[in-house]
């Protein structure tokens, strides 16, 4: 997998900030950056697939009736 410039301008408060954030992980702000962009863009698919699970299995944000157990797919998992 080859690797492209991506150049950035952002103010100076949002670079310090970004500066903290990567110091206190011990990593340089283009890791940090480049490990956030990752991790936001699992989170993004991740929500897809979980939003596409239950519309095909039909549960919702509807809570299920008091008393009533609310069943969700366990993927054969017991």
């Amino acid at each position: 997998m080859g690797s492209t410039v991506l150049s950035l301008r952002i103010d100076s408060e949002l670079l310090d900030r970004l500066k903290l954030h990567a110091a206190r992980r011990q990593m340089s702000v283009q890791d940090y950056v480049v490990r956030t962009l990752i991790r936001d863009d699992f989170d993004e698919r991740f929500k897809a697939a979980v939003d596409e699970t239950e519309k095909f299995y039909g549960t919702g944000p509807d809570p299920a009736p008091s008393g009533q157990d609310q069943v969700r797919p366990s993927a054969g998992i017991a």
